[in-house]
């Protein structure tokens, strides 16, 4: 009764942010690029917690996706001409191919090892793409401009990027919400916190890190692709660089590691301290944002390692521990459950 109670809540609660964040834009006449970085944030942090938080693989190299991803339609586009759609779901394919050739040599790895190894990954990465005459990696790439539409994703108004992003983000959220209900994602979570005992089970540690690394690779590169759409111009410091991958999963640790809505709540969080620090410091401010992500890391390490989700949860907890009738309503409960 009470998790039906609690499933219903958050998914009303859900609802109502997903209805607040469709109408913001017609709310406000021109759609911030604060709004829109919040949501690109969100997507790249529920899309790193299948990896990161259910599964427990720290990666600090996935920029090198959303990298892929970006390049890979934007290449498609120019080259061949077809459309941003194929080339999101090209991008991600690609992506996910990457991600299981480099998990399989990596996930022998573990703890800090494997984040040093992603981070090496994408590093090596960044400088092949920006040494490559093909990639036109010294100048980047610059997106044609002579058709227009949603079958190319080329707009005048920034509000139809606004809602294209909105849908990646309910996506990124189902395909999480589906994980964490299924079998996968009781393995994800017994890799994570039992990996031993889980390995005695017959679960196969490899395979289903491999599985997380893939299916977060995927929704990244799909971030990456329609980032490269809305920019119009793409190069590797642009979508390769290493604060991307520190941002990602920052977002996710911020807000919440494990919980389906904690990267999007770290998002809001984030993003909005960033802007407006950059805001406020202007060009003064260069490297601001390095500092906010150190502090942030170290702030939660030291008083909230479950995020800022969990520091809410422990708060409600503690309150509702000290209303009143709070504890003889706890012990009807308890004597309820063990009555025959």
């Amino acid at each position: 009764m009470t998790t039906g109670t609690n499933s219903s809540r958050k998914a009303m609660g859900t609802a109502a942010l997903l209805a607040l964040a469709a109408v913001l834009p017609l709310a406000i006449t021109e759609p911030s690029q604060q709004n829109f970085l919040i949501l690109m944030g969100a997507q790249m942090g529920v899309a790193w917690n299948i990896v990161g938080g259910y599964a427990g693989q720290v990666s600090l190299g996935h920029a090198v996706f959303y990298g892929i991803g970006a390049y890979t339609s934007t290449m498609l586009l120019t080259v061949l001409g077809l459309t941003p759609w194929i080339g999101a779901l090209a991008g991600g394919l690609l992506a996910s191919v990457f991600a299981l050739a480099m998990g399989w040599p990596c996930f022998r790895l573990k703890g800090h090892y494997f984040a040093m190894a992603t981070i090496a990954v994408a590093e090596i990465m960044q400088i092949l793409v920006t040494n490559s005459d093909f990639l036109e990696g010294a100048v980047g790439l610059y997106l044609p401009m002579d058709r227009s539409g949603w079958g190319w994703l080329i707009f005048l108004s920034k509000l139809p990027y606004y809602y294209v992003i909105l849908g990646l983000l309910v996506l990124t959220v189902l395909v999480s919400w589906a994980i964490e209900r299924s079998h996968i994602g009781y393995y994800f979570r017994a890799i994570k916190d039992e990996p031993e005992a889980a390995r005695a089970l017959g679960v196969s540690l490899t395979r289903y890190k491999l599985i997380a690394l893939s299916v977060s690779a995927f929704l990244t590169a799909l971030g990456g692709s329609f980032y490269a759409q809305k920019e119009m111009f793409i190069d590797p410091g642009s979508v390769f660089a290493g604060t991307i991958s520190i941002k990602i999963a920052l977002i996710a640790i911020l807000g919440g590691v494990g919980r389906l809505t904690g990267p999007v709540l770290g998002a809001v969080i984030l993003i909005t301290i960033e802007e407006y620090s950059r805001t406020l410091f202007g060009s003064t401010g260069s490297g601001t944002d390095m500092i906010i992500y150190a502090a942030m890391i170290i702030l939660v390490a030291v008083f909230s390692p479950s995020g800022v989700l969990g520091l809410l949860g422990d708060l409600h907890r503690h309150l509702g521990r000290h209303l009143p009738g709070a504890k003889p309503a706890e012990a009807k409960t308890s004597a309820k459950e063990i009555r025959p």
